[in-house]
């Protein structure tokens, strides 16, 4: 994930705990505020009841990636606090871990509605690709 995405320092991680609205699943807890500039910075928390720092690291990357390929979706202008809860962040597949922060994204109303299929299907019929080799 890019800096300019990220939430570094303490006061605004503060911020957003004091501030923002707080939704939560079996595994993470995610708090929202509305951000200061007008890109979605997102913070990362693993307490030590996951596990030694080598799990909380590896907690905060699993989730840090399943966010950064969402990122595109969200919509902007808001700074976002992700506490993970439990050591099953560790273990998951990264598919049922990336469909519970999607879900609490869309409970939190910040997941754009993805594009329906038949609008893509129409569009790659409408723009066939040359063949190769009729010259």
């Amino acid at each position: 994930m890019r800096r300019a995405n990220r939430l570094r320092r303490p006061e605004q991680f503060r911020r957003v705990r004091h501030e923002g609205r707080t939704v939560t699943s079996p595994w993470l807890a995610l708090t929202v505020a509305p951000g200061r500039r007008n890109a979605v910075r997102c913070g990362f928390i693993a307490g030590r009841r996951i596990g030694g720092a080598v799990q909380r690291n590896r907690a905060r990357r699993r989730v840090r990636e399943a966010v950064r390929l969402l990122l595109p979706s969200l919509q902007s202008g808001y700074d976002l606090v992700f506490v993970i809860r439990s050591p099953e962040v560790v273990e998951a597949p990264f598919s049922r871990l990336q469909a519970d922060i999607a879900a609490l994204l869309r409970q939190a109303c910040l997941l754009n509605a993805p594009e329906p299929e038949s609008t893509a299907s129409t569009s790659a019929t409408s723009h066939p690709q040359h063949e190769r080799g009729s010259s």
